[in-house]
């Protein structure tokens, strides 16, 4: 049976009407899931002990980097109030090929190659996201940054770590750590890093020439801690030239040293004697 011409000028008009309110309501969705960055919101609380220690592997004299150190900026402002920790590892394999990277150091390429190995990955490349020592993915990977900090946010911890006593003495920094269960301890490596929250990069050669780059959560010296049989460790790292002790922290995880996984992390702000 044939339509007769107004209905078929009616039942345009309905759908059309359903598919703006469709699009409309898509849309609306759309917003909501989204931050004024374009990043993925969480949408999760973290269980307890949850956490998610991000790290990012970067250079200043890589092309491809510059999105990636915007998408962990958004997330370290977005996550600002939950147990996530950002450290920007800037490379050294970039250095000799136009541009040495003010922040770069050949510790944390090496430390790049221990995930390749932990992660059995054929290679290391920039920009690359390591989340809790166990997933990896393309540093610009928006997407799959947030569904990995999700999912450590909601993965119950099996241990505690606290910072105290972080001060800083001249060019020294003091700290001290503690974790429990001490039980747990077996194949556990404390790491202490000391970080630059933001600092900024007029870039003259290389892929980068002519930019000025943005960088946030700068690694600047990384050290490794002895936990004793009661969970307790003590240590001294130098702190970075320039650097004022309110533009810096501390952040610290335990790792097992056998696959990668981080188990426990916290982070300090560090005090004047």
């Amino acid at each position: 049976m044939k339509m007769k011409t107004g209905s078929r000028i009616l039942l345009a008009l309905v759908l059309g009407g359903l598919a703006l309110i469709a699009g409309a309501f898509l849309g609306f969705r759309g917003r909501g899931l989204q931050s004024k960055t374009g990043v993925l919101l969480p949408g999760v609380k973290p269980v307890a002990k949850g956490f998610a220690v991000v790290e990012l592997f970067t250079s200043e004299g890589c092309s491809s980097c510059p999105p990636a150190d915007e998408l962990v900026a958004a997330v370290q402002k977005e996550d600002k109030d939950l147990p996530v920790y950002v450290l920007a590892f800037h490379v050294d394999y970039w250095d000799r090929l136009g541009w040495k990277d003010t922040y770069s150091d050949a510790a944390y390429s090496e430390r790049q190659k221990d995930y390749a190995r932990w992660l059995q990955l054929s290679s290391i490349y920039t920009p690359q996201i390591v989340v809790n020592g166990q997933t990896e993915f393309v540093g610009s990977d928006a997407r799959a940054l947030r569904q990995a900090i999700a999912s450590g946010l909601q993965e119950p911890g099996r241990m505690q770590l606290t910072l105290a006593a972080v001060q800083l003495n001249g060019s020294d920094l003091n700290w001290q750590a503690s974790a429990t269960p001490a039980a747990w301890m077996k194949d556990m490596r404390l790491f202490v890093a000391v970080v630059e929250r933001d600092g900024t990069t007029k870039v003259m050669a290389g892929e980068n020439s002519g930019k000025t780059l943005s960088h946030v959560q700068i690694v600047r010296g990384l050290a490794t801690g002895e936990l004793d049989a009661k969970g307790n460790a003590a240590g001294r790292l130098s702190w970075p030239d320039g650097l004022k002790s309110t533009d810096g922290e501390v952040i610290a995880f335990l790792q097992d040293i056998g696959t990668g996984k981080i188990v426990a992390a916290t982070k300090e702000r560090v005090t004047d004697r």
